[in-house]
């Protein structure tokens, strides 16, 4: 009986020994920062890395998506309506669905077209009886019908007043567009395999993001202007959520009305331009707050936002008027001839050596204590060797708003799309702060 009792006991110990070693297996796995966190808490604070092409100078993020999860590079468009990915090549997933025309998935996107594939062979992006959804190259202004679609998509999120990426949380049927590789072919960076919108849109990331979540109708947008160093969108309430020391880069924010257009992009008004704070750009104010005779759709009193326009864009009028109050603030014999696609640039060194340094440019918004300073980095451009350049761009009489402010210019800032509130904030320089965008998370563990 003793025997029996040890052999009895020797084998519920083989068996103890073994399920430990399978549930540490398990939670040595759980901690891979790829893995899809099993915590049914809820997410305060969703964190998306991204980084600056140095050839296009366009910002984009991996985002992981399908099943089992795949790193997508795509585009960052502040404007975007979507989601779409060229899902004619390598686009694998056991989690793909496309949703039947008319379905409920359809009508949340707000289309009612149907999509016929001309193919016989099914696959991704090619199916008979779904969704047509029209997608457009932000660069190019290029559209095509895709098929709208669902999939996995995963996104990591920082624990509570945390400044670590944590884990990833999962939306299961994520909605986007499988558009064909023609939109692909002009402006894009090289490794992107699409675009990701934040337009204030149905079917937009942040949208669909806060819905999945319940997390606060609101983003933080943080461009870094190093290709070598990461900046951050932040999804939810970042003010409130991010790490203590560094909340107080959100309570110098200057906060400015946020209007949406039709088209779901976001607009403030600039009432007025000042140069170096005092000498006022004689803008004509129906320049300001008209709307275009010859393109109804173009709301020219709007100054819009966009993360797919280099540099900021000027409608000729207000240019021609900056540019002449802006000269006059450097000596003539510092001016050298422009270099596209800049209509004013100087000799770097020579200012250098004569300590002159360039004007700043105040954008006055809905109020005169409103202001969005820009100097610097921020302002000048180095167009080449011993040459920077004033990085504004003449748009002519008819571009898509009167003012485009564009990456350059949003670069190492914070700016946060309130949508709860309907304003903007935006900062002074994080160099101000002695900081870049980089600094607000530890990104070396993301993927």
């Amino acid at each position: 009986m003793a025997r029996m009792a040890s052999s009895s006991t020797l084998h519920f110990l083989l068996i103890s020994l073994f399920c430990s070693f399978l549930l540490t297996s398990s939670s040595d796995s759980s901690q891979q920062s790829l893995t899809v966190s099993s915590s049914k808490s809820k997410p305060n604070l969703l964190v998306l890395p991204l980084q600056r092409d140095a050839t296009t100078g366009l910002h984009w993020t991996n985002l992981h998506k399908r099943t089992p999860l795949t790193q997508i590079p795509v585009l960052v468009d502040l404007n975007g309506n979507h989601l779409w990915l060229n899902c004619e090549q390598h686009y694998n997933s056991k989690t793909y669905q496309a949703p039947f025309c008319h379905s409920t998935q359809c009508t949340r996107a707000n289309t009612q077209l149907c999509h016929t594939c001309t193919t016989s062979a099914s696959r991704p992006g090619c199916h008979n009886n779904t969704c047509g959804l029209m997608s457009a190259n932000p660069i190019t202004q290029q559209t095509a019908m895709g098929e709208l679609a669902q999939d996995v998509l995963a996104i990591q999120y920082s624990t509570r007043q945390g400044s670590r990426l944590g884990p990833m949380a999962q939306v299961p049927h994520f909605l986007f567009s499988c558009a064909p590789s023609s939109l692909m072919q002009k402006g894009l960076p090289n490794n992107v395999q699409g675009v990701a919108g934040l337009g204030h849109a149905p079917i937009s990331l942040p949208n669909q993001l806060s819905s999945y979540f319940g997390i606060q109708r609101q983003f933080t947008l943080c461009l870094s202007r190093s290709p070598a160093s990461n900046g951050a969108i932040l999804f939810g309430d970042a003010p409130t959520n991010i790490r203590r020391e560094k909340q107080n880069l959100f309570r110098g924010l200057s906060y400015t009305p946020l209007t949406i257009t039709q088209k779901g992009e976001y607009h403030v008004h600039v009432s007025s331009i000042r140069i170096n704070q005092n000498s006022v750009v004689p803008v004509p104010s129906s320049v300001l707050s008209s709307v275009s005779s010859s393109h109804p759709d173009r709301v020219l009193g709007g100054t819009m936002l966009s993360t797919t326009i280099p540099y900021t864009v000027l409608h000729h009028s207000i240019y021609q008027a900056l540019a002449q109050v802006f000269a006059k603030q450097v000596p003539s014999q510092m001016q050298v001839k422009a270099v596209a696609p800049f209509g004013m640039c100087f000799d770097s060194k020579k200012m250098q050596q004569r300590g002159v340094a360039p004007p700043s440019v105040d954008f006055v918004m809905d109020r005169e204590d409103v202001v969005w300073r820009m100097s610097g980095e921020s302002l000048m451009v180095q167009a080449k060797p011993g040459v920077s350049c004033l990085g504004f761009v003449n748009g002519g009489l008819h571009p898509r708003a009167a003012i485009a402010i564009g990456s350059q210019q949003l670069e190492e800032n914070l700016v946060v799309f309130d949508l709860a509130r309907s304003r903007l904030g935006f900062s002074t320089s994080m160099y101000s702060h002695e900081m870049k965008c980089s600094d607000l998370f530890n990104f070396d563990n993301a993927p």
